[in-house]
């Protein structure tokens, strides 16, 4: 089995430590998540993603530097995002053929297969859907200075075991065969509840899956694409690139994606999508887009996040507050 070692994210274990707070003693929370995986190889696999998708792909490819995954998004040609994706490279040297996993919302497998068939043409390109995988996001816990080196002691058990591409807030990402006893793979560690995962995603303003991402609706930079290593802006033409660069060079993004604490806990599934988040003087300042309990993700106008804000459900108003994540880059830029 092939493995993508965390000595990267071991370089600072006392921000991984302040990060999470929910997962008791352990060394680390294991969170099984509701993602599905597309297997993609063949000889053109990298040109044909390359293509596609709002990341550089090559590196990953050629293997270049340590890194084995990858955050992306897969846009229309309005330049709108359709499916987030994380590439996991499964090939070892540049001389193998390239094989890469992509994980995606489940509830979009069959869509995004749909959408990538439909660009493959000619390309020799094999695409199936990964059925005896199972995917994890690995939370550091209080002892997470010594996950490295558990991880690195049990890497022969797992597929692909690498910190998560998109900030490191977010911990690991596993992938390991369908029914793998994770506690010998992350000695010490515990499986933690899927929402405690989502919490923690909410918290820290990570957007994940449809609910956060409507497809054909939601924008790249809006989303934060490019604070989260998603984007280049250097790699040449892709679909849906035209807008996207567009707005990246003229510099401005008036809205964005962002973590907000309500003073009451959120009803379960009673609020609809897309529900107007406005100013006490009743103007809108956003969208909210998903949530659990009193954390929740919206996309709110910058101008308005300083603001007392509320969202009306079932003609209640719910107060809430905007925060800037801690991990956003310092000062924001673009």
């Amino acid at each position: 089995m092939l493995v993508r070692a965390a000595a990267a994210a071991a370089s600072s274990p006392g921000l991984l430590r302040r990060l999470w707070r929910g997962g008791g003693s352990g060394a680390a929370a294991c969170f099984p998540l509701g993602r599905a995986l597309l297997d993609v190889r063949g000889t053109e696999a990298g040109v044909f993603l390359q293509g596609l998708l709002t990341n550089d792909v090559t590196p990953l490819v050629a293997g270049d530097g340590a890194a084995g995954a990858l955050y992306a998004h897969a846009l229309n040609v309005q330049g709108r995002c359709l499916y987030d994706l994380i590439l996991y490279r499964l090939h070892e040297s540049p001389e193998e053929e390239p094989h890469i996993l992509l994980e995606c919302d489940s509830g979009v497998l069959d869509a995004i297969q749909k959408h990538l068939k439909l660009y493959k043409i000619r390309r020799k390109v094999n695409i199936t859907p990964c059925l005896d995988l199972s995917l994890w996001a690995v939370v550091p816990g209080e002892r997470a200075g010594d996950i490295a080196s558990s991880l690195t002691k049990c890497a022969d058990q797992a597929l692909i075991l690498t910190p998560d591409p998109r900030t490191e807030v977010m911990g690991w990402r596993l992938i390991a065969k369908k029914g793998a006893n994770l506690s010998e793979i992350i000695p010490g560690s515990h499986i933690g509840n899927t929402e405690d995962y989502h919490r923690h995603r909410y918290k820290q303003g990570i957007p994940e899956g449809v609910k956060d991402l409507p497809p054909g609706v939601a924008l790249p930079l809006e989303s934060n694409l490019a604070y989260m290593n998603g984007i280049s802006f250097t790699k040449g033409c892709y679909i849906g690139q035209e807008l996207t660069a567009r707005t990246y060079h003229m510099g401005v993004i008036r809205k964005r994606l962002l973590p907000v604490h309500f003073s009451t806990p959120l009803p379960k599934d009673s609020i609809p999508e897309g529900a107007e988040i406005l100013t006490e003087s009743g103007k809108s300042a956003g969208k909210f887009r998903a949530g659990g309990g009193e954390l929740g993700i919206a996309l709110l106008r910058l101008a308005n996040i300083n603001e007392p804000l509320c969202l009306n459900i079932a003609g209640d108003k719910v107060k809430l507050t905007a925060s800037i994540p801690e991990w956003w880059p310092k000062p924001a830029s673009k």
